[in-house]
């Protein structure tokens, strides 16, 4: 979504809010596609003594799944974005100043940057998750597994002489 701030460029106190929704669901994170449903951001332009403010939140529910158990999970996910607007850099490069192009800014791309830069590499359906059992693959939230240890094989020699007693 495109916006268009030269109305409020050179009026200092001036605000300008918007409101749009952006579809995700092409977008590929470990072989998923957590983004079914639409992501809806929310967000002004503020001008303050000249200077033009973006600030947007970026929200939408994701089709997770635990990356201990495999359990499908809804995870609410927000993620706010804030930089400085600027029809030229004075000095050099910043990453927290987005140019304009001729009075305007695309809210979409910030927004869709924003929401992938803050996936997260690891989903779990609660922090205490026991996950699998990696031999028979029982899920250890249900309860223990009906697997027989063994112990470790670095310590067999040790597991021998407590047998022998």
């Amino acid at each position: 979504m495109v916006i268009d701030v030269r109305p409020i460029l050179h009026t200092p106190g001036k605000r300008l809010g918007f409101q749009f929704e952006l579809d995700l669901s092409d977008l590929e994170f470990d072989g998923r596609n957590p983004l079914s449903r639409p992501v809806t951001v929310e967000g002004e332009v503020r001008n303050t003594a000249d200077l033009l403010e973006l600030a947007l939140t970026a929200r939408t529910t994701l089709d997770a799944a635990c990356d201990r158990c495999g359990k499908a999970f809804p995870l609410e996910k927000e993620v706010p974005y804030r930089c400085m607007l600027a029809e030229e850099l004075q000095n050099g490069e910043s990453d927290e100043i987005v140019l304009l192009e001729d009075g305007k800014v695309d809210a979409g791309e910030l927004a869709r940057t924003a929401f992938i830069l803050e996936m997260d590499s690891k989903t779990l359906c609660s922090e205490d998750c026991k996950g699998l059992c990696p031999r028979c693959g029982a899920d250890l939230n249900l309860g223990p597994c009906s697997c027989k240890k063994e112990p470790d094989p670095r310590l067999a020699a040790l597991a021998s002489l407590l047998e022998n007693k």
